[in-house]
């Protein structure tokens, strides 16, 4: 494409995005419906004016990446260890559901392939973070003890994802699993979470540095922003998703993280509060377009409503892609108001979702009836989940803890051992 037309579709992709999220604020609905309906509407679902590319596709990436530093810098590191049974519960519980349940209806009731049965069971398999933490974050209970429960779940459903989609990819081209190339996937991506946190963690001392040598030079998000981009890079070079690379990088940078063998790279919580002042900006610029994007994947005129097959498959697997993400909900404590609110947060596929319906599409693996049907249940998932959410919590948020504040007196304590 000509520069001044990707141009041009920058501008759309912002000013709608800005609009519409800002009319889905002002009915007290989350902002990410509005960004996701924008991309239907300027999309080729109606209006047709974007068509997602490259330039866009890797903007909206950039966008989601720094989304989930800013999601682990403001993560408090010991209520999600507190979570991590529970996380790993849901996660496990929220992933093989799925994907059994997926793949006997397909198998079974409709009579399709081994390989597309078990592609259509990786796809339901997906959580979307970036619109889970952002749905969460709009409505104030990313830090609640459901959110943080929800937030490990899903960083483990894309870990388990990424493995899935290396098996079932091989399975695709070999005809076989590859059992060493999947643990070759589960070895690095196991070795890349041991060794981001602590390599981000020293390399923020650097940056804290160069901020006293050099304040007021604009060199905070510049630093900041490298430092995500090479751990995206890293992460995807050990094999797991790139946005994992942010996440691991903002968790080192939190308020609440410290390294083990020692105190000299610990960063000050002033430095931290700056860091995400100054970062802010940046992802709320670059956050809108990975959203909009995942409306623009969206083709809606290309259904055949008239499809018997359509319809069935489509209603049976949305069934399916719903109820089965509150299986592992279902299997830990706590009142039964909290399991529903985490089992919602899991419902939306997003763009990971999307990412496994257009690999089994490119490898000629699914029909065009098959690929639009799953389009359609991960558009669902994906635009009406948050709404489903906020309407909950509006409802029945009562039931649940309040939204756990900061511990005030352990944060003086901890910023007075900072300026010392």
């Amino acid at each position: 494409m000509d520069a001044h037309l990707i141009l041009l579709d920058i501008l759309l992709i912002l000013v709608f995005a800005r609009i519409l999220g800002d009319i889905a604020r002002y009915f007290s609905v989350p902002s990410v419906i509005g960004e996701l309906c924008a991309g239907i509407l300027i999309g080729p679902s109606l209006f047709g004016w974007v068509e997602i590319n490259s330039t866009i596709f890797l903007l909206g990436e950039i966008g989601v990446i720094l989304l989930l530093f800013e999601v682990g810098i403001e993560t408090n590191l010991n209520k999600l260890v507190d979570s991590g049974k529970n996380s790993t519960v849901v996660a496990i519980g929220g992933f093989l559901g799925p994907f059994l349940g997926g793949f006997f209806v397909c198998y079974w009731w409709f009579d399709l392939s081994v390989l597309v049965s078990l592609f259509v069971g990786g796809t339901l398999t997906a959580t979307s973070i970036g619109i889970t933490v952002r749905t969460l974050g709009d409505l104030g209970r990313q830090q609640s003890q459901e959110g943080q429960i929800t937030l490990g779940a899903a960083v483990l459903d894309d870990i388990m994802g990424v493995i899935l989609l290396a098996v079932l990819y091989d399975f695709s081209v070999n005809g076989s699993v590859d059992l060493y190339s999947a643990g070759r996937v589960i070895l690095f991506v196991g070795i890349f979470f041991i060794l981001a946190p602590v390599l981000a963690k020293i390399f923020s001392e650097g940056i804290y540095k160069l901020d006293r040598i050099m304040p007021g030079t604009g060199a905070i998000p510049t630093a900041i922003v490298a430092l995500v981009l090479f751990f995206a890079w890293l992460a995807h070079l050990f094999g797991a998703p790139e946005l994992l690379g942010g996440f691991a990088a903002g968790l080192a940078l939190s308020k609440r993280f410290f390294l083990p063998f020692g105190m000299a790279v610990k960063t000050s919580l002033r430095f931290s509060e700056k860091v995400e002042t100054q970062i802010d900006p940046i992802v709320k610029l670059f956050t809108p377009i990975f959203f909009v994007s995942v409306g623009l994947s969206m083709d809606l005129g290309t259904v055949d409503w008239s499809s018997p097959f359509f319809w069935w498959f489509s209603i049976l697997v949305l069934v399916i892609a719903i109820f089965t993400k509150f299986t592992g909900a279902l299997f830990i404590k706590g009142p039964i108001s909290q399991k529903i609110a985490i089992g919602m947060s899991m419902v939306p596929r997003g763009e990971v979702g999307l990412i496994f319906a257009g690999l089994g599409a490119s490898a000629n693996i699914f029909t065009n009836e098959v690929y639009t049907a799953l389009v359609m249940v991960i558009a669902y998932t994906t635009l009406l989940s948050p709404f489903w959410l906020k309407l909950y919590y509006s409802k029945y948020g009562h039931l649940l803890s309040e939204q756990p504040g900061l511990d005030i007196e352990s944060l003086k304590v901890e910023k007075l051992a900072n300026e010392k």
